[in-house]
């Protein structure tokens, strides 16, 4: 608690809000202005309260505002039953022909469950996670279970920034500015959830400027095309890829960069499809530069079945040969698809692991999680290796997969019985390149960053 009063105190918002119109979206007598979408559970009036009702067999149901909104600050009070999963959308919209998932865009989450992702950022039926609180984990008791908790949203440009209870929660930076209607939603649910509510009250919203001045405590997380934020700068990012050249890249086997096998369109980085082989058409890609101590974040898509990987402490030196070059490697891959899932040893060359070594699971790290892998499967995925002398984690969407000490005396015994026991010392190089693996699949890659650390 007193880590969340401390973050209460120095947060400062300059809301400059004389000049703007505060209004009312729930007059607290009936629902005018506000239209259900999607599913069939029942809004009613209850006590100066909206209250979503879950009904059996319904899909998640939406209590929409008849009117857009682009740029805002919203303001409203949320109580939700125990077990419920709930939000908010924002900026969001409604195509009738997408049938169970026809409300899509950026929700503030609510829920009561062990998580505590309450007040990050779930882009519905669309992107899936964008912020989960993993990125700002000590605000998670911000929120009160069976209580009335106080969230305030402001959107504004590419930014939004949410709060519950005077603690900054979340501060994402999004590709793309939106206009779309606000959205209370009943979540779809089954068993003793049924009959269960949630409520929302005093709801309030003030339109404003897309170049609105607040500040904010929160990490950023930004999703600006291959765009560094100021705040990102300030704190030691750099651009890997530049989105436009070969500028810090050539071919892990030649001074160059591949002629053939990669491309670069509209800021996507992709390497082509040329049948599965490893390494056997364009080859991989590496950096120009070797690094010690680094954040390493890039945003990854593939096609159905496919494989790669993003290595590093690679050493070109080595495997000069047939196949890819040598290093540690976060696997890329279509685990329900590439018969490579089923291989290595419990699971350890899935998405997100150690390649061959350590099986990506964030339920190991975070056990109050659904599934053991967020994974956005209709789109982009994010990818974050983090290496702190001889610590390293791996991270997919925002959750933690894989941690690991490399020299210690386990370590060794996982390489021992490894693909890479013959190659001496494996992984405990003090530095190395980084790779971006061609294993004749198609993957996308956009969004290379890195932030080098002491």
């Amino acid at each position: 608690m007193k880590n969340l009063i401390t973050l209460a105190a120095v947060l400062t918002i300059a809301f400059n809000v004389s000049a703007q119109k505060t209004q009312d979206l729930f007059n607290g007598k009936n629902l005018n202005g506000w239209k259900a979408l999607n599913g069939f559970a029942k809004f009613e009036v209850e006590d100066n309260a909206i209250v979503g009702i879950s009904t059996k067999g319904s899909p998640s149901t939406y209590l929409s505002t008849k009117k857009e909104y682009t740029n805002f600050i919203l303001e409203y009070e949320i109580k939700i039953d125990e077990t419920l999963n709930s939000g908010v959308q924002i900026r969001s919209h409604h195509d009738p022909s997408k049938g169970d998932n026809s409300v899509y865009g950026p929700q503030v989450e609510a829920e009561t469950s062990p998580r505590g992702w309450n007040g990050g950022i779930f882009d519905q039926s669309r992107y899936n996670w964008r912020y989960t609180i993993e990125y700002n984990p000590e605000v998670k008791t911000a929120w009160k279970n069976g209580a009335w908790n106080r969230v305030k949203v402001i959107a504004s440009g590419n930014r939004i920034a949410t709060w519950i209870n005077d603690v900054n929660i979340a501060n994402l930076i999004e590709e793309n500015v939106e206009t779309g209607f606000i959205a209370l939603q009943v979540h779809a649910a089954g068993g003793a959830k049924i009959g269960k509510k949630s409520r929302w009250r005093n709801i309030k919203l003030t339109e404003i400027s897309d170049n609105y001045n607040f500040e904010t405590t929160a990490p950023v997380i930004s999703y600006l095309k291959n765009e560094l934020t100021q705040e990102e700068k300030n704190n030691g990012w750099k651009m890997l890829w530049d989105g436009k050249t070969t500028n810090g890249w050539r071919g892990a086997k030649q001074d160059k960069f591949p002629n053939k096998g990669w491309s670069m369109n509209d800021g996507i980085l992709s390497v082509h499809a040329s049948g599965g082989g490893e390494s056997e058409h364009g080859g991989d890609i590496v950096t120009t530069k070797p690094y010690k101590n680094f954040i390493l974040e890039l945003d990854f898509q593939f096609a159905e079945g496919a494989n790669s990987g993003i290595k590093y402490f690679v050493d070109t030196n080595l495997n000069k040969g047939k196949g890819s070059a040598i290093g540690c490697e976060y696997q890329i891959l279509d685990d329900k698809k590439h018969p490579d899932a089923k291989k290595g040893v419990d699971g350890n060359r899935t998405l997100s692991s150690l390649y061959d070594l350590i099986r990506g699971d964030a339920q190991e790290y975070i056990p109050s999680l659904y599934t053991k892998k967020y994974v956005n499967k209709t789109g982009w995925n994010r990818a974050r290796i983090v290496v702190d002398g001889n610590k390293v984690q791996h991270f997919l969407n925002g959750c933690k997969t894989v941690e690991y000490i490399r020299g210690t005396q386990q370590w060794r015994a996982l390489v021992k019985y490894s693909k890479y026991k013959n190659w001496p010392n494996f992984g405990e190089a003090k530095e190395g390149l980084i790779l971006l693996q061609d294993h004749g699949d198609e993957v996308h890659f956009k969004n290379i960053k890195i932030k080098e650390l002491n």
